[in-house]
């Protein structure tokens, strides 16, 4: 049996500075992902109010505000990353709304939101279960909450194809592996973890789906609520 995942010891500031701007760069070589993400949000949730928790540099939102007549809104609780979303929004010439600001302690009204994508930042939050409380929180009636993240259980020769495929530098693909290995590996979670998190919340529906090196963790608040008062 898996322990109870409650706080972590890492502690999620963000990345910031130098390191914030080279995975802005490493993630920008993955734009086709990007772009598959934000038309498969837009058709799956069109007209949506959407946040995108952990953006980084603001690539998903991006794409889905220039594919889709979504709002979308963006929190990192990085600021070199909002300036660096702020700035890629400006230039594609569309409009999100990125702010900083805490996953666990999101500065929005309650049922603000109609779908929220956390991608590839999950693991690296030091209160999961309250950050998931505050997706669900923010979530209006009958909204969705996707999280899309890497397994901890990932057999090495799985991970090697996967950051091969990456088409990176040699000296990119070193320093990724190494990230991974000793980094990203050790704050994920596996598919128990992630059940016995959401088991913890308001949730009414959780689905979850295994692929080689990740998970996607699909939420649902009901559409309707009950409300049991005693007599």
């Amino acid at each position: 049996m898996e322990h109870a995942v409650t706080m972590k010891p890492y502690k999620g500031i963000g990345m910031n500075g130098w390191i914030a701007k080279w995975y802005a760069s490493l993630t920008g070589k993955s734009m086709r992902e990007f772009e598959a993400l934000a038309r498969r949000v837009a058709d799956e949730a069109p007209g949506a109010r959407v946040l995108e928790v952990a953006p980084g540099p603001g690539y998903f939102s991006i794409e889905l505000a220039r594919l889709a007549r979504n709002q979308v809104t963006g929190l990192d609780i990085s600021p070199t990353f909002v300036d660096i979303a702020r700035k890629n929004a400006a230039q594609a010439g569309v409009s999100v709304a990125f702010q900083q600001g805490n996953a666990s302690a999101m500065p929005f009204p309650s049922e603000s939101f109609d779908f929220i994508l956390c991608r590839a930042a999950f693991k690296n939050f030091t209160e999961p279960v309250q950050a998931l409380e505050e997706m669900y929180r923010v979530l209006a009636k009958g909204g969705q909450a996707l999280i899309i993240d890497l397994r901890s259980d990932v057999p090495p020769k799985k991970l090697d194809e996967a950051i091969g495929q990456m088409q990176l530098s040699a000296m990119n693909s070193s320093a990724t592996k190494l990230i991974f290995r000793f980094m990203l590996l050790k704050r994920a979670y596996t598919r128990a973890q992630f059940e016995q998190m959401a088991s913890r919340t308001k949730f009414q529906r959780v689905e979850i789906r295994e692929f080689p090196i990740g998970l996607e963790v699909s939420l649902w608040r009901a559409a309707q609520e009950f409300v049991v008062r005693g007599s």
